[in-house]
């Protein structure tokens, strides 16, 4: 545990040692700032700006313009200039889209993150650096806490989370807010934007921030939550190891998008164990971001057990289908509901990822095969057959379509002469079958 240092700056030594578990970063390190121009942002820029250059690297300032607000296009512009006024390159990025009606803050947060990972992939950036700190940690935990959540919900932010693209790296966790302050006014930067929507009680999280004084008198103060949602953390890394141990042995997951999980480990392992891997499976088969519903789950994990399992089960836009010792889970048919326009590259349904050599002005779209498509690529070529591809997973397979013409199926190794070709197809699912453990605070 770090000594708690109110009312310091953060200064080199102590952001270096802040940052080394995060690690490991390139030799001369590039990475990445979401920088709102807010206190805490435009403080964590300061820091990485100086970490570093002191590495031979560089920094580069992401700021997103929501568009959410009437200020928000000057407020992007100030900050801008701002920073390069410190010697630190900003990229303005740009929300486009109508104003959504409902969850402002969900949506300005969804489209600041988007916006993010599709610079640092174009860019090839590795690491995004994020300014959450203690205060955000313990504002979270209870947040979770008011819905109920579990250990995952109440390991509350990780220092490190990584997606398909990028690692979002979160090194100030540990320091209060009331520092950052003390470090910009260290950085002689006594300027920053401030979001009204902080003092707006209609957010919950504004809710909880103006509890603070009142749970610190009964001892909740936000180091102690914070050390809370460390420990859960802990126990969250550790039932994650488990997991990930029983699908290594259990499942066996194939290009086309579907997965094989032997039923008697699961029976053999703890409950939350077998839960939590079915959920894997779900969220990685399903190209979800979130788990199905404890209760749901556990219905499903009953059914696998159970001497009459009927025809199959439906759940997290997934088929679960009995299969001798083991379970088939393949993607829902009528989940699988992407129509993307052929182009050089591009991700299909969550899953799918998809490199096309597209000549001239040719027109097509990637979509599922469907029953319809499968007739008609077997009518073609009748050897398609004997594919070792389970039945209830082909019509859930992207498929090349012009119009009504089918084109390629690859995965079949069905292929029409055209001017559209798929050239390179993964499977990468949004959410991995195995994810990095969760990471300690």
């Amino acid at each position: 545990m770090m000594p708690d240092l109110a009312g310091e700056p953060v200064g080199a030594d102590e952001f270096a040692s802040l940052m080394a578990p995060l690690g490991p970063f390139e030799s001369q390190p590039r990475i990445a700032v979401a920088c709102s121009g807010g206190r805490d942002s435009m403080a964590l820029t300061l820091l990485i700006r100086d970490w570093a250059a002191a590495r031979g690297g560089d920094a580069t300032a992401l700021i997103v313009d929501h568009a959410l607000r009437p200020e928000s296009a000057a407020e992007a512009g100030q900050t801008a200039k701002w920073l390069q006024s410190r010697g630190i390159a900003p990229r303005s990025l740009r929300r486009c889209g109508p104003i959504p009606s409902a969850d402002i803050q969900a949506a300005a947060r969804n489209a600041r993150y988007t916006l993010m990972s599709d610079w640092c992939e174009a860019n090839q950036c590795l690491h995004l650096a994020v300014g959450h700190h203690l205060d955000d940690q313990a504002e979270t935990f209870l947040l979770r806490l008011a819905r109920g959540s579990g250990v995952d919900g109440l390991a509350a932010i990780a220092p490190v989370s990584e997606t398909r693209t990028m690692r979002i790296v979160r090194p100030l966790l540990r320091i209060p807010g009331e520092r950052l302050a003390r470090t910009l006014a260290q950085f002689d930067m006594p300027d920053y934007v401030e979001d009204p929507s902080n003092r707006d009680s209609a957010f919950a999280r504004v809710r909880m921030r103006r509890l603070a004084s009142t749970l610190g008198r009964e001892g909740m103060t936000p180091r102690r939550l914070a050390d809370t949602a460390a420990r859960m953390a802990r126990a969250r890394a550790a039932l994650e190891d488990a997991v990930a141990g029983l699908l290594a042995h259990a499942a066996v997951l194939h290009a086309a998008g579907y997965c094989f999980i032997q039923t008697m480990p699961l029976r053999a392992a703890p409950r939350e164990v077998a839960l939590r891997a079915l959920a894997r499976v779900l969220i990685c088969i399903g190209g979800r971001d979130y788990p199905p519903r404890l209760e749901r789950l556990e219905r499903l994990y009953a059914w696998l057990f159970a001497v009459d399992g009927g025809r199959g089960r439906t759940l997290s836009g997934c088929r679960v289908l009995k299969r001798e010792s083991a379970l088939l889970i393949c993607r829902e048919p009528a989940a699988a509901t992407s129509v993307l326009a052929a182009r050089d590259t591009l991700d299909w349904d969550n899953r799918f990822r998809l490199r096309l050599h597209v000549r001239g002005q040719s027109r097509g779209e990637i979509r599922r095969l469907g029953n319809a498509g499968w007739r008609r690529a077997v009518g073609d070529a009748p050897a398609l057959k004997s594919t070792p591809i389970p039945a209830p997973a082909r019509p859930s397979l992207p498929a090349l379509w012009s119009s009504s013409e089918l084109l390629a199926v690859p995965h079949l190794g069905y292929c029409r002469q055209a001017d559209i070709t798929v050239e390179k197809i993964s499977f990468s699912p949004k959410r991995p079958l195995i994810t990095a453990r969760f990471t300690l605070h």
